[in-house]
């Protein structure tokens, strides 16, 4: 199951770096993942400064 960012998503970007197939991106008003790609590593999870990011 692919990772999601919640609404506590801050834009940092910190998690876009991490993502080791670049499945997250910029989106209107927070980073988004993209299900598709995600390999549900939980990289981007253990970077998030606030905790945004869970398994969907």
């Amino acid at each position: 199951m692919a990772y999601v960012i919640s609404d506590a998503c801050v834009s940092c970007g910190t998690c876009e770096g991490e993502c080791p197939v670049g499945a997250i991106s910029q989106g209107d008003s927070q980073f988004v993942i993209d299900a598709d790609s995600c390999i549900d590593c939980g990289t981007c999870a253990g970077v998030c400064p606030t905790g945004a990011i869970s398994e969907g």
